[in-house]
């Protein structure tokens, strides 16, 4: 149980930074409104470095949680459980951003649907299902890879610093595509958050096919070839 709501609450912090950053660099009477996207991005970083320093060894990110069942580092029954208490974080912490914004966001009817959505959830700037696909994948390969390798380091505080530190890496590098959702519980959580709460001005749809198909089923696959290729390179 306490492992469950560490996830929980993980995940929730993670989604605090991150939703919240995009409201305050998208909608109208925020304090930072188009401050960019390395202004997003390491905010990103910073605030899964912070959600690791206080919650320790949680996965935040169900593709780490079946990472580590086919390492066998947990067993596969609690590959469910803490997926969904992830999903449920993601979802928690998009409704705490939501009431921290109420106000911007009732000053925003004017902007694009599609923008507002966005800001919960990812998407691409060219729609092409198969490449989209790809780069999920490989972002989520190089993330589950690198953070495995990275988990090898024992001196205190390395390791949440250089994980934030690869999320704006990989942010910078590969993040123009598809956004670098690389975890069902950062897109999918946010996504349901967006289709449940009374937005002003109405709601874009919600993209469930390329949400399920892209940031929801390659993030998995990606983090299964990651295990495999530190398992058995590696030698982790």
């Amino acid at each position: 149980m306490h492992q469950l709501v560490a996830e929980f609450l993980g995940t929730a912090l993670m989604i605090v930074f991150g939703v919240g950053v995009h409201c305050c660099e998208v909608l109208n009477t925020s304090k930072y409104q188009g401050s960019g996207h390395l202004f997003a991005i390491t905010t990103w970083g910073f605030g899964i470095t912070i959600s690791l320093f206080i919650f320790g060894e949680v996965c935040i990110n169900p593709a780490m949680v079946l990472a580590q069942a086919i390492l066998g580092n947990i067993t596969w029954a609690q590959v469910i459980p803490l997926s969904i208490a992830e999903v449920l974080g993601g979802i928690f912490g998009s409704i705490v951003v939501y009431i921290a914004y109420a106000d911007q966001f009732k000053a925003s009817v004017t902007i694009d649907r599609v923008k507002i959505r966005n800001i919960f959830s990812t998407n691409p700037n060219v729609r092409n299902l198969p490449r989209n696909f790809f780069v999920e994948f490989i972002d989520t390969f190089i993330f589950i890879t690198a953070i495995l390798a990275i988990s090898g380091v024992k001196t205190p505080g390395v390791v949440p610093i250089a994980v934030g530190l690869l999320v704006w890496a990989i942010g910078m590098g590969m993040g123009g595509p598809t956004g670098f959702a690389m975890n069902l519980a950062r897109d999918m959580g946010p996504r349901i958050a967006h289709a449940i709460l009374p937005i002003p001005g109405g709601k874009a749809d919600n993209d469930w096919q390329y949400g399920i198909i892209v940031p929801g089923i390659a993030p998995f696959l990606g983090a299964a070839a990651a295990a495999l290729f530190a398992r058995g390179f590696l030698g982790l």
